[in-house]
């Protein structure tokens, strides 16, 4: 195969490739559409199944007519033989002749829409039938796609909901940290503070500046006192 062939048939399959993800994607709107399009045909067949009958119900009545006429006629024709008049009911059979002709294609009509009509009859309530089957079928799939999602949703949502529990807890866990350090520094602060007064206060106390001090000038002072006396 050569290379030009080969980037065709490339382009052919990415081609197919992207159609039918376009189709997966939108296979419910695809599906919902097709239904919709079922039902629109439905309509029209029901409508011919009605033309169909209206048609056959005219075509009976015309009957019931002609037979009517047949049956007016032949007593017409009886009454002009009892009259002896023959011309008369030669005359008379004629139109019966006539309207029999009249009969017998009616009849062949009515047949023919009686036929057309039982079988019109029978699709659309197969196709009823299926299309409500298939509707049933959409809804469920429709409800199974409802929950998956749902399902993804609430999964993603969980994985992130782990991801910031995890980051707010290493965000925690660093302010603990600063406010640990913080506080070992104050503490550190507060006792070098304490240290410098304790050895200042010694310094006073020794030089006999601030009372209860133990400098050897007191000492001194006591003994001699206690000498004296």
């Amino acid at each position: 195969m050569s290379l030009f062939n080969k980037i065709a048939t490339a382009l052919r399959g990415g081609a197919t490739e992207v159609g039918e993800a376009i189709v997966d994607h939108q296979a419910l709107r695809i599906l919902d559409q097709e239904i919709r399009d079922a039902d629109a045909q439905l309509l029209k067949s029901r409508d011919e199944l009605a033309s169909m009958m209206a048609k056959r119900k005219l075509a009976d009545e015309k009957i019931a007519e002609l037979q009517k006429q047949k049956s007016d006629y032949e007593g017409y024709a009886m009454q002009a033989l009892e009259k002896g008049d023959d011309a008369l009911a030669t005359e008379v059979a004629q139109r019966i002749a006539d309207i029999e002709t009249q009969l017998t294609a009616e009849q062949e009509t009515a047949q023919n829409y009686a036929a057309a009509e039982t079988q019109l009859k029978a699709a659309v309530t197969k196709v009823q039938s299926n299309l409500k089957r298939l509707k049933q079928q959409v809804d469920t799939v429709k409800a199974t796609e409802a929950v998956q999602k749902a399902q993804m949703a609430v999964a993603s949502r969980a994985g992130g909901a782990d991801t910031a529990m995890g980051n707010a807890m290493n965000s925690l866990e660093r302010l603990k940290e600063r406010q640990a350090a913080r506080s070992a520094k104050m503490a550190a602060s507060e006792a070098l503070a304490g240290e410098g007064d304790s050895s200042l206060d010694a310094k006073l106390k020794q030089a006999g500046i601030m009372e209860g001090g133990h400098s050897a000038n007191a000492v001194l002072a006591r003994l001699k006192a206690k000498k004296s006396a």
